[in-house]
């Protein structure tokens, strides 16, 4: 009996030790994101239907009006249509990206064309066209597609900026990760600080440099300039790593956590990847461009098939976030130094 009792103390002390409240804290938040991963990748992707997509229609002043009546009675308003002067004109906002597709109505006969851009999401062009190709059957008349950014044909799908921005965002949350944790997750001081910023910048630039040349010449997954990707992977990944670290500058290694909430669990949903914007739910795509996946994803897809076009918002977005993480990052290390009474950077030890 005292032998029992003595074993079983003992295990309920190592248990005690193992399972600290620190610990268990952690689990739970570990158990939290897991909960959020699935919540939002299936909230987001489950049900993909467009909502206000950008659509021009081109045809003689009446027989568009009546087009554009048509297209905003469609159940679920799929599209956001808006009279275009002409096909070139269409053709010069559909590489712009101020809409997503166009109409052209032939009234000298009973076939029209669609206009579309896969390189902008292929799921996001076929399904444009279903919806035109079920409209122009109700009013007897007939469709053909043109393709005016298609995607390549080593790009299943348009996927693969989304994947490549997901590996930069992936290769700096990781890196500054392990910059924060390799001295056992000591708060950085100003000079420590500025240090694992020094170093989060040339890995972005490796990074940037590599997972340019690997989706352009080795792979030919994808066309456009590989300095173009080699500045955007760059900028990603520094991006996602300045706000890592400046996370767990103020939060500890709980910062982390969040930075994979930032970046994970709300950034790649919303990125507009699997499926383009205007097929993502409300919450969804609003906050996509906001976040890095979804502005990376964005100048990616420019670069590599509408001629570097509409980057400026996404570039100032990706812009932002490594400003505030290098601000915020030294800010928080000078704090925590004063407070600590360390010497700063300038003073005598």
């Amino acid at each position: 009996m005292t032998q029992n009792g003595t074993q079983n103390g003992g295990l309920l002390a190592e248990v005690k030790d193992a399972v600290t409240p620190r610990a268990t804290l952690l689990v739970l938040g570990v158990l939290a994101l897991q909960l959020l991963f699935i919540a939002s990748y299936v909230g987001a992707l489950h049900d993909p239907k467009p909502k206000d997509v950008p659509f021009g229609v081109v045809a003689p002043r009446a027989a568009a009006q009546q087009a554009v009546t048509r297209l905003e009675q469609l159940p679920g308003s799929p599209l956001d249509p808006r009279v275009v002067a002409d096909e070139a004109t269409a053709r010069k906002q559909i590489m712009n990206r101020d809409i997503d597709g166009a109409l052209i109505i032939n009234v000298a006969g009973p076939k029209d064309t669609l206009l579309v851009a896969s390189g902008g999401g292929t799921v996001l062009a076929t399904t444009l066209e279903k919806y035109l190709t079920a409209l122009e059957a109700s009013q007897q008349r007939s469709l053909r597609t043109v393709d005016v950014a298609p995607a390549s044909s080593t790009d299943f799908d348009g996927l693969s900026s989304f994947y490549v921005v997901v590996g930069w965002c992936v290769g700096g949350y990781l890196t500054a990760s392990i910059l924060a944790i390799s001295t056992g997750a000591r708060p950085a001081n100003p000079r420590r600080a500025a240090i694992r910023l020094v170093v989060m910048a040339l890995v972005s630039i490796a990074g940037g440099i590599g997972g340019a040349v690997i989706v352009g010449p080795i792979l030919d997954a994808l066309p456009g300039s590989v300095m173009a990707f080699w500045g955007l992977g760059a900028l990603v990944t520094f991006a996602v790593g300045a706000a890592t670290l400046a996370l767990q500058g103020m939060f500890g290694i709980v910062g982390i956590g969040l930075a994979i909430l930032l970046v994970v669990i709300a950034g790649n949903p919303s990125a507009g990847g699997a499926f383009p914007l205007p097929m993502l739910p409300p919450f969804w795509k609003a906050i996509g461009p906001a976040l890095p996946p979804g502005a990376g994803t964005w100048v990616a897809r420019s670069i590599a098939y509408f001629k570097g076009n509409d980057t400026t918002a996404s570039l100032l977005v990706l812009s932002a976030w490594a400003a505030a993480g290098i601000v915020i990052t030294m800010g928080a290390s000078v704090l925590r130094a004063r407070r600590e009474g360390e010497p700063l950077p300038t003073q005598t030890p």
